[in-house]
């Protein structure tokens, strides 16, 4: 019997329920359409070692009237991803540099807005808990993601600890470094299109194992939602070939700035034993500068500066504290 919707919501709507063969279809899919757009249904078999009527089965299973319907819809995103550069070359097409500047800044600042019109409060109150409350919360983000993964890691590492950054390039790696995660753990998994499989079956994982999983992604189609405990949707839309990630990162400054404002003590903590590591080793002259301003070029050592950089986060969570 057929159905309606794309094939991601498909996919996202059947995986649960899916044998191993056809996850691993599935899998691919998410991860390399524009390869399956143009490969029969023998070729995609061979290619995951399972057979042609599989490979069928599967198209059927989601919906579709048959394999070719469904790389019908293959075909049709790849050219909508091609059609990409088309309509970035329409769109700016005779723009100064300047006028391009302002025109995807705009476009960042939309998706700011329609992040603010989706995020939903009460998720990002129990997403607020839940890495409050884990005892190890894990972060996993592939690809274009892997920068939000680090820095959402950096600064939950300055709040509470007990977090691990999970970074490899294999699905067996993942799992190795998160064999341990439990009931008492929590997982945080951003993903946007084109999805993460890896990211995906991590999650599935950490579900598993009763873990608490946050995902960060761009909607309720999105396969990340599959075993999530609470969806924070950001958006990521631009005309253009690179995907903008303003939505994501403010939706992670606001996690950390909700997260400090809920132990501001640790964090000022955190940071009066980081400027002792500093001093004790000499780091910070090595490593960062802060602003510099006439009175004190030639007077702030390294060290000085340092100092008074981490003095002055530690004011502004304190101000954040007393104005909340």
């Amino acid at each position: 019997m057929e159905q309606s919707g794309d094939i991601i919501s498909r996919i996202n709507e059947k995986f649960p329920h899916m044998s191993k063969g056809h996850k691993a279809i599935a899998a691919f899919i998410l991860e390399h359409y524009d390869q399956a757009a143009f490969m029969t249904a023998a070729r995609l078999g061979q290619r995951l070692h399972v057979s042609e009527s599989t490979v069928v089965r599967f198209a059927s299973g989601i919906g579709y009237s048959g394999y070719p319907e469904m790389q019908a819809e293959l075909a049709a995103r790849v050219t909508s991803r091609l059609n990409a550069v088309d309509r970035m070359g329409i769109r700016y097409a005779g723009r100064s540099q300047s006028e391009v500047i302002e025109s995807v800044l705009t476009g960042d600042m939309d998706n700011i807005r329609a992040t603010t019109e989706s995020l939903d409060p009460a998720a990002f109150d129990a997403a607020v808990d839940i890495l409050l409350n884990a005892k190890t919360v894990y972060v996993l983000g592939i690809r274009s993601c892997a920068p939000l993964a680090e820095f959402l890691s950096f600064y939950l590492n300055m709040i509470r600890g007990g977090i691990v950054l999970l970074k490899t390039a294999s699905l067996s790696e993942v799992f190795e470094q998160m064999l341990r995660i439990g009931g008492e753990d929590a997982i945080v998994g951003i993903s946007f299109p084109r999805y993460s499989m890896r990211t995906l079956k991590a999650l599935e994982f950490a579900n598993d194992r009763n873990a608490r999983v946050v995902t960060i992604t761009d909607s309720i189609h999105s396969p990340m939602c599959l075993y999530s405990s609470c969806n924070l949707f950001a958006a990521s839309d631009m005309v253009s070939i690179v995907d903008s990630l303003v939505g994501p990162l403010s939706v992670i400054n606001a996690l950390v700035v909700a997260l400090c404002l809920k132990r501001p003590q640790t964090v000022r903590d955190s940071l009066e034993d980081l400027e002792g590591v500093w001093n004790n080793y000499q780091v910070s002259m090595q490593d960062e500068i802060d602003r510099i301003d006439e009175d004190s070029l030639f007077t702030l050592s390294g060290v000085e500066a340092a100092r008074g950089a981490v003095l002055r986060r530690a004011q502004r969570t304190e101000r954040a504290e007393e104005e909340g």
